[in-house]
Formats: structure tokens, sequence, C-alpha cells
């Protein structure tokens, strides 16, 4: 297969799997703190601080609000559809990666198996639809394993085996911080262990790498770390980690589905994996490869998954090494099912077929989805209701203050120009419609801030979340 035609049917795929009905429903869960700081952004030019309503947002670097600002400035709308797709085109980036950057490594059906793989596994089909900052630093994560194990493993040269991975790692850590490189560094040194070549880990190149993937990422902390804000966005970031290892909402109900629930998202493709054991390969560097990447994927799956505040999804960074390892098992020389399932051999025309069948299965799930479900999910939507009450209630030409309105989901939808305040006298006199918190309703009301004019209710709704939000009106 030549790499014209696996790109074509990569995308394809690709095309039938995230773009049907990709901007049809409503923003939910934590997209909107994904959008509304890109919003903030575009308006204020303040691209170093992120926020959200009123205050500054701390949780998480802003390379995911600064690939959403991009995608509403190039496609010249802010919706839904232009929200989401840099999840989906992030998704394409690691599946044209396996099919031309991983083809001599993988072979051309490996290559071409793995990117299925990666299109179709549970996990990358459920971020990669949503603008979350998941696809965004799982693909980055797997695009510097992708570069690095395959200049390996081709005997490149160190900078070449270095530099792009570390590209890709300095963007992973605009993304979501320095979790990846556990990841990676797991990956890495297994496979160096295996293959005894430790020499390529004491490269200088390496060290250069580091240095650039830190610049990457000084690029934005260093204008951050002069804001007046970062010392609150530092007792941040070490609270959350802090809670995270001492476990302040652990459930033990949740806790111990950890890892059931980290392997759930490789699904269909886990069923595949007992296979592992019985493959075969001509070549021992390949072994050494397998070797190492089974072990570079279990030990910090359950790492992290034992950590008491850990989550799931904390582990989908190892999606991409998966996908490796399940194409090696692919297109081995020889095959055999588990005893379990009749330890018969494993033909490869019958491994290729069940991936067929397990594309098309998923492609039409898809349509389906899109032609079927989305109608009614539309018909039920919640955050739009919400901006369509304020809408109706304020007209278009007036601006619309949001006093200190914390995360609101609906501020993306409302029609009415918004402006943030923090205090109530930020609000300017002539201030008309204004949206409040519950607890700052009484004293908005009572203010004689605008005497003779006085604050009164004129809407009161509560969302999804159960969180109350009030506009009054100043007359």
């Amino acid at each position: 297969m030549s790499r014209v035609t696996a790109l074509l049917i990569v995308t394809a795929v690709w095309a039938a799997i995230y773009l049907p009905a990709l901007g049809s429903l409503e923003i939910k869960g934590e997209e909107g703190r994904r959008i509304l700081p890109a919003v903030a952004m575009l308006e204020s030019g303040n691209y170093v601080v992120p926020r959200v309503g009123s205050a500054a947002y701390f949780s998480k670097p802003p390379l995911i609000n600064w690939v959403v600002a991009a995608s509403f400035e190039i496609f010249g709308q802010r919706n839904e559809w232009t929200a989401r797709l840099p999840s989906a085109f992030c998704v394409l980036a690691v599946a044209v990666a396996f099919v031309t950057v991983a083809r001599a490594s993988l072979r051309p059906t490996g290559s071409v198996l793995a990117a299925l793989i990666w299109l179709t596994n549970f996990g990358i089909i459920e971020k990669g639809r949503l603008i979350e900052i998941e696809a965004l630093y799982v693909s980055l994560c797997g695009l510097a394993i992708i570069f690095w194990l395959s200049f390996w493993e081709q005997n490149k040269s160190p900078w070449l085996v270095w530099i792009p991975a570390s590209i890709f790692l300095g963007l992973g850590l605009l993304a979501k911080g320095p979790m990846l490189l556990l990841f990676f560094y797991a990956i890495v040194l297994s496979g160096v262990w295996q293959a005894k070549d430790a020499r390529v880990f004491f490269h200088p190149a390496h060290l250069v790498g580091v240095a650039v993937m830190l610049g990457i990422f000084a690029a934005w902390a260093v204008p951050f770390a002069q804001s007046a804000t970062v010392k609150l966005a530092m007792f941040k970031w070490s609270r959350q980690f802090s809670g995270r290892l001492s476990g302040e909402d652990f459930k033990f109900s949740s806790w111990i589905l950890n890892v059931p629930r980290s392997l759930g998202y490789f699904l269909p493709w886990l069923l595949l994996l007992p296979c592992l054991p019985s493959a075969k390969f001509s070549s021992e560097r390949k072994l050494e490869i397998v070797r190492g990447l089974s072990w570079g994927i279990a030990i910090p799956l359950l790492i992290v998954d034992l950590v008491p505040g850990s989550l799931p999804r904390y582990t989908m960074p190892l999606l991409a090494p998966a996908c490796v390892l399940c194409a090696a098992v692919l297109t081995a020389d020889e095959v055999t099912w588990p005893k379990l399932f009749g330890g018969k051999n494993f033909l490869a025309q019958d491994r290729q077929r069940i991936v067929a069948a397990v594309v098309i299965v998923t492609c039409v799930c898809i349509s389906a989805y899109a032609a079927v479900l989305v109608p009614k999910l539309r018909a039920r939507q919640k955050v739009k209701s919400i901006a369509m009450q304020i809408d109706a209630a304020v007209p278009r030409a007036e601006l619309l203050y949001a006093l200190d309105p914390d995360y609101q989901p609906f501020l993306f939808y409302t029609h009415s120009k918004l402006v943030y305040v923090s205090e109530i006298n930020d609000l300017p006199l002539d201030a008309s419609y204004v949206l409040v918190q519950p607890e700052k309703e009484k004293e908005v009301e009572e203010s004689v801030r605008w005497v003779p004019r006085r604050a009164h209710r004129v809407l009161g709704m509560t969302d999804y979340r159960h969180r109350s939000i009030i506009l009054l009106k100043i007359d």
C-alpha cells in the first residue's frame, strides 16, 4: 500500500468518525472552561493569563485556549463546530504520523493498522469529538512517542530521535503540565533497557532536547511569572498536585475501578492483547521493542491508577503506544489465540478482516448516532435554553454585565455583548442588566449606587449542575 493510499484511507475513516454532527450539540462538561477563556483572550488581547468569567483560571496551562482562539479566528465563527474541530485535527495528526513517520518501523500494513486502531478505540472517540484537554494532550504525547520510537528503531541520528519528540513534549507541557513526561520516559526507558542501548539516552542530543522542551514551556511561563497572579497560580497548582497524592476526594468504590476503566479506554482492541504472548517475530529487535512497550505501558498505568486521587483518564497518553503494540501483534509472523478461545492459529488475513470489520461497524454506529440520536438530544439541550431566556429579556443593543459569575457555560451563547466585572463598584452608573449569583442578589438590589434607579429580579434560572444565576434589571 502506497503512502498516498494509506493517507486517503485513514483520512476517510477519520472524517466518517469524527466529523458527523461534531457541532450539533451544545457544549457540556468542562468544554466551557476551554472555550470561554479563548473568547476572553480574543476580546482582551491577553493571551498569557486565561480567564473564566471575571477571574483568572489557573488549573491548566493555556495551550488549549490558544488553539480554540486560533480556530475561531481562522474560520471566522464562534460555535461548537469551530471549537471542537481542533480536537478532531489532533486525532488526525497522530493517525497521519502513524502512516508516515512510523511507516518504516511498523511496515506499511502495520502503520495503517496502528492508525485505524488509534481512530477507533473508545477513549479517543470520546475525547476527540469534544474540545477537552485530553484530545490535545494525549495526541501530543502520542506524537512524541511515535517520533522517538520510530527514529530510534530505525537507528536514525540521536538528534533526529530526540529533537522532534522534545518539541511535542514542550507543547504537551503547555497543554497539561509535566505528567506526560512520566508516560514518555516510561516508554523510552523500557525500550532502552530491553535493547541495551543506554548510549542514546546519554547522548548530548537528549540534553539539547530537554532544553528545547523547557524553552517552549518557558516562552509562556516567563511572561506569566511576571504577572501579579503567579503566586495564586503556584498555590493552586501545588494544591491540586498534593490533593491528588493525598486523595482528598478519595472514594474506594471509584478508586478500585481505576485500572478496569483505564483498560476500557482501549476497547475493543484490548481484546487482542491476550494474543501478545503467543506472537512470534523474525527480528530480535522487534521482540525487544514489543517487550519494552509492554513494560512501558503496564508500569505507569498501575502507578498512576493506584494513586488515591487519580482518575482513569490520566492514563490516556498510553493509548498511542498501545496502538503500536496492538499493530505489532496483528502483523507478527505467527499468532495463536489463547487456549480459552481455542488456541488455534490466528491467520494474518483474519487479523486484517477483524480490523476492517471494527472500522466499518464504528463508522456505521457514528452515522446512526448522528442521524438518529443527535436530533433527539438537541431537543433536550439545557445550556442554550438558559441563554435563550436571557436573550429574550435583554435587548440585543444593551450591554450585559456579569458580576463575578464563576463558570457559566451558557455565557458562550448569549447574544448581548458581555462585560465581566469583579465587584459592584466596577459596575458603571448606566448599567441596566446584570447577571449575579444568588449570594450577590440582595447586595445589588439594596445598593444605592444607581439611585433613583434600583435593581430588581427579572429572571432566576438553575442549570443542569444545579447552579443558579439571576438576571437583575436596574430601572
